[in-house]
This record gives C-alpha cells, sequence and structure tokens, in this order.
C-alpha cells in the first residue's frame, strides 16, 4: 500500500514538472477549427436606404446606377417643415425673391412680401376676385384670377389692350415711377403655364385646384426649399440615414436662369429679356465659374442690398486684383465706383427699362467691354432673309457701360470719340518712369 502511494506521488511530480517545461517553450501551431456555436441572435435592422429607378423592363427598386434626384416615393413636406431645423437658414431664404415667385391670396388678404408693399389688384379688381399673385418681390407684379387665367382686362370683358395689368415697382435707376403697364391685355383666358420655375414640386399634369386656368399641379406656391433639395419626406422621418440633395452645379439653376437656348437669347427694346441670367453669362468667359461661386443661394441680392451686406461672397478684386490697382481715371477712384457698375451694367429688362438712360433693371453677367464698341445691340436677318431680328453683342459697348452715367443725367455727357478714348488702355499698368 505504501508502495502504491510512492507511484502516484511519483506520477504528480512528474506531471508538474512536464507543464513547466512546456510554459518556458515556444507555443505550437494552433489546432484545427472546431465546430461552429450556435448563431447569436439577430441584430437592431438599419435604416431603409434609397429605392432606385425603374429602368427600363425593370421594376421598382432596381437601382441603373445613376444618381437619383431624391429619394423614391418621397413626399413634399413644405419649406416651414424645413424650418422645424434649418431655421437660420429658413429666415434667410425667407426674405430673398425665390418664395415669392408665386403667392396664394387667402382671406382676401394682399401678400406680405418682405422690402416691398404691393397694396391693390388691377382696375375693377378686389383682393377676393384674386387666387394668386406672379412675382410681386422687388420688380413686378402679376395677378390670376378665381378661374385660373392671367388677367388681361376689367372683369367679364376682353379686346381691351390699354389695360393696365402688370405693376412695376418704382426704379430709380430708370427714372419710372410705380405704376401699370400692359402684359398682352384685352386676351381672352390667358392661362398660367409657368408652373414649372414658379412653385415647387410641380408636374405638368393636371389643374392646380380644379381650376381651368392653371396648367400643372404643384406642391407648394414659389421656389421653395424642396426645389433645389428635392421633396423630404423620408429625410424628415430619418435625418440622418437620408441626405438631402445639395448641388453646387450652375446646372441645378438654369432651369429657371436660362428662358431659351444660349444661342438665342430674348432680345426687345435694347434689353435681354427676363431673367435669362445663365444665357447672358455664357458669353463671357465667367461661364467657366458656378453661379454658388459668387452668390449664397439662400440670400437674394436685392435682400444683401436691404442689409447693406455685399451682394456676393467674393469680391471681383479678389481675383481681378491687378485691375482694380490700375485704374487711369483718378476721379473714378475717388468716388468709389464699384467694379460691376462698368463690368456688370442693367442690360437686363424685367419690369422697366430705358433706351434713352441706357439701363434696365437687372445686371448683366457679361463683364467683358470692348473699348472699340458704342452699341449694345445690332439687327441682323435671319439665315433665310426675310425677318430682322435684334441681338445682344457678345461684349459690352461704351453705351452701356459709360452712357449710363455719362449722358444718362449723372455724369458728363460725352462723345463716342471720347468715350473711346477713356476706356482704351483704362487698366493698363502705368509706364515706368
Amino acid at each position: 500500500m505504501k508502495f502504491k502511494w510512492v507511484l502516484i506521488l511519483a506520477a504528480l511530480l512528474a506531471t508538474l514538472l512536464l507543464l513547466s517545461a512546456c510554459a518556458g517553450g515556444e507555443q505550437g501551431p494552433p489546432g484545427p477549427p472546431g465546430p461552429a456555436g450556435v448563431a447569436g441572435p439577430e441584430g437592431p435592422q438599419g435604416p431603409v436606404g434609397p429605392e432606385g429607378p425603374s429602368g427600363p423592363g425593370g421594376s421598382a427598386g432596381e437601382s441603373t446606377g445613376g444618381e437619383t434626384s431624391a429619394p423614391s416615393g418621397a413626399s413634399y413636406v413644405g419649406d416651414t417643415t424645413c424650418a422645424g431645423c434649418h431655421q437660420p437658414i429658413y429666415d434667410t431664404y425667407i426674405k430673398s425673391g425665390h418664395p415669392w415667385q408665386l403667392t396664394q391670396i387667402e382671406n382676401g388678404q394682399p401678400p406680405d412680401y418682405p422690402f416691398t408693399d404691393l397694396k391693390n389688384p388691377p382696375e375693377g379688381y378686389s383682393w377676393d376676385d384674386i387666387q394668386y399673385v406672379i412675382g410681386g418681390y422687388h420688380w413686378k407684379a402679376r395677378f390670376i384670377n378665381k378661374e385660373g387665367y392671367i388677367i388681361t382686362d376689367a372683369p367679364g370683358s376682353s379686346g381691351n389692350s390699354e389695360y393696365g395689368n402688370q405693376y412695376n415697382y418704382e426704379n430709380k435707376n430708370v427714372g419710372a415711377s410705380a405704376g401699370w403697364v400692359q402684359f398682352h391685355s384685352g386676351e381672352e383666358n390667358l392661362a398660367y403655364n409657368c408652373g414649372s420655375c414658379h412653385t415647387t414640386g410641380y408636374s405638368p399634369n393636371g389643374a392646380q385646384d380644379d381650376l381651368p386656368g392653371l396648367t400643372g399641379t404643384w406642391a407648394q406656391p414659389g421656389v421653395r426649399c424642396e426645389v433645389c433639395h428635392g421633396p423630404g419626406g423620408q429625410h424628415v422621418t430619418n435625418p440622418t440615414g437620408i441626405a438631402m440633395r445639395i448641388s453646387r452645379d450652375s446646372g441645378a439653376c438654369t432651369g429657371c436662369h436660362q428662358m431659351g437656348t444660349i444661342s438665342e437669347l430674348d432680345v426687345s427694346n435694347g434689353f435681354i429679356q427676363h431673367h435669362d441670367q445663365y444665357g447672358d453669362l455664357t458669353r463671357g468667359k465667367h461661364q467657366v465659374l458656378n453661379c454658388v461661386d459668387c452668390h449664397d443661394p439662400h440670400q437674394g441680392v436685392e435682400q444683401a442690398k436691404q442689409a447693406g451686406e455685399p451682394a456676393v461672397k467674393i469680391q471681383c478684386a479678389s481675383c481681378h486684383w491687378e485691375q482694380a490697382k490700375y485704374q487711369n481715371n483718378p476721379t473714378h477712384q475717388n468716388m468709389g465706383i464699384a467694379c460691376s457698375e462698368c463690368h456688370m451694367p442693367y442690360l437686363i429688362q424685367s419690369a422697366w427699362g430705358s433706351a434713352e438712360k441706357f439701363t434696365g433693371d437687372i445686371r448683366t453677367h457679361r463683364m467683358a467691354i470692348d473699348p472699340t464698341q458704342i452699341v449694345q445691340t445690332e439687327t441682323v436677318t435671319n439665315t433665310e432673309g426675310t425677318q430682322a431680328d435684334e441681338i445682344v453683342l457678345s461684349q459690352i459697348g461704351l453705351d452701356m457701360a459709360c452712357r449710363h452715367c455719362h449722358g444718362g443725367g449723372l455724369g458728363t455727357p460725352k462723345t463716342d470719340e471720347e468715350l473711346i478714348s477713356a476706356a482704351t488702355g483704362y487698366h493698363d499698368r502705368p509706364a515706368a518712369p
């Protein structure tokens, strides 16, 4: 029995010595993996991603690989919903011109525009007779009746081509007081078909409010947040999972700020008509820039002027410092005349324009001045040689660059020869002593 216990103790001692030796040696290679264990519980469901567009012959939700403008099936929620999280941006944007491109009249009360007071509708009408106001912010206003037609004549009448149905606000640059002018006056049942650029969530199908004069339907009147950022219904329910669209390309602006083809601008009375800023911009070398390089998309130019702030994010001298430094006209420099006064004259007419004062009411984006060119437009015949067309020359002529002051009643009148002499070499470096 004693011998048995001696053997057991010897075996334990040998085992301890073997373990001690293994602990001090190198670790051997891992053995083969064991069988998989039981699957754990399923994790929480992640956010639903945007659906892709339907391809030809495919079904909804099959992605074509291209970008979509907004999540499929998203609904429009309105700009006041956006303000719930983006109040500072909303407070700025709502004072710009975009939201007021079309305003619905409610309870017979006139619209309340920033910086602008529109008191009365056309003669013979009260605010109870008006369904919408077109524009109304800063330049002009037109009116839509309860059937959805643009008002062109007195109530129940048509045929009076002298009827004043467009209200132009005062323009001191042109020397024009506020007043009524004609827009398709006397025409019968002039439909409103401008919703693609004046509303949010526009569809060309149907008739808004079931009114026969309104072409198409929309989610909200005016150019609101979701025109540029896309419908926000899914973003509202999942702000971190579904982002809104943000585009800084000029293509986001050209849909409305280019009225015709780039090669053909709408010109009459010697001015580019309406808001064709992009078609105007493409005539100059600044076409390589994006609109938002200079403009804050949430703030309008007039809004910035009213607040005493710069109308653009960067100043001309930031790039054209040499031209700003060398100006061969001490009088201009002493007066602090801005670059835009000569290089961005008012070549565009929205409401008022005066050929005698060489000025419209919206600035051009052409920038380049030809010091040997006097006029701004010329008359040409079409390819058939049967019709004369008025075109705007690509560079700014001295009539517009100079004569809105020197001949428009502000500065000393100058002859063509005097203007050409002053404009030639205007920004040249002075000769070395």
